[in-house]
């Protein structure tokens, strides 16, 4: 079922001919569908080393330069594992938009790996966080496009996640709470460099550790508070606190990370609610945890 209108269609005998026809070196590896419960790529593996990303909206290819350029930069600044880029390839075999191929990391991804109830993961995961935020911004500020912004830009898109839900959700109690996170303090800190989707998907587990983070074109300056949503995405409350203890996180960005997680959480509930169960899920969980520490002692 497709999650999105105008979505690509990339089906395993596509894959298989466009890794055949531009990159020949590669003709003897299997190419096999990765079964993921990601939205913005259909992920085929190459080999054991390899993976190859189709975007699910044509893009172009400067936009997956800058997604290499920024994978990287992140490799260089931290000691978790994240995939390196190695070619972009070309529109053919009926797939019309640029694709790219990536290293493959080994490890069960977070969503199916639950480590809710694990302050060692959350140390780890503080840890990666810190080392993003001491990546240099040279220069470069906030896009502006996104999450990672002012709050109250938000306003129309959580507008229409609350009357989508309805029947979902409970709305009054939500909008309320929107009312108050969208009205916080900006972020005393400034910008930092950030991931920017610490969701479980984009996060992999081996023996109870943080074995790798995924999808990292996205790394750009920010809100620092933007990657304290894995807090909320990930963590019940005994980790999630571990987590902000090792980041040391102050009251207004804390706050305002509960208020990230909220804005996304929104939009994952009702528009997967039948295209992808688990993103749903995740969503709504997410926004019990953050109800739930509005109302703790």
């Amino acid at each position: 079922m497709r999650m999105h209108a105008g979505q690509l269609d990339v089906s395993l005998d596509m894959a298989r001919a466009l890794v055949d026809e531009q990159f020949p070196q590669w003709r003897g590896l299997p190419v096999r569908a990765q079964a993921t419960h990601g939205t913005v790529n259909a992920i085929f593996r190459i080999g054991d080393h390899l993976a190859a990303r189709f975007p699910l909206a044509a893009c172009d290819v400067a936009s997956l330069e800058a997604e290499a350029q920024a994978a990287r930069e992140l490799a260089a600044g931290t000691d978790v594992p994240t995939p390196e880029p190695v070619a972009i390839g070309g529109p053919g075999a009926g797939y019309p938009s640029p694709w790219s191929v990536q290293t493959w990391l080994p490890g069960a991804v977070a969503t199916g790996r639950d480590p809710g109830e694990s302050a060692a993961f959350a140390r780890d995961l503080a840890g990666f966080v810190r080392d993003v935020r001491a990546i240099d911004t040279r220069g470069r500020t906030f896009s502006g496009k996104g999450r990672g912004g002012d709050l109250a830009s938000h306003d129309a898109w959580v507008e229409r996640c609350l009357r989508q839900s309805e029947q979902l959700l409970d709305v009054p109690r939500l909008r309320r709470l929107w009312a108050d996170l969208r009205s916080l303090p900006d972020n005393p800190g400034g910008e930092l460099m950030t991931h920017g989707d610490l969701m479980p998907g984009n996060l992999l587990v081996a023996d109870g550790s943080l074995a790798g983070v995924l999808d990292v074109g996205g790394l750009a300056p920010a809100d620092p508070a933007l990657d304290l949503i894995g807090a909320w995405h990930l963590f019940e409350a005994g980790p999630r606190q571990a987590f902000r203890e090792a980041l040391g996180c102050g009251d207004v960005e804390w706050e305002r990370g509960r208020a990230w997680a909220f804005e996304q959480s929104m939009g994952l509930v009702w528009y997967y609610v039948e295209t992808n169960p688990v993103m749903s899920r995740i969503g709504r969980r997410t926004l019990e945890r953050i109800v739930a520490a509005e109302t703790a002692p």
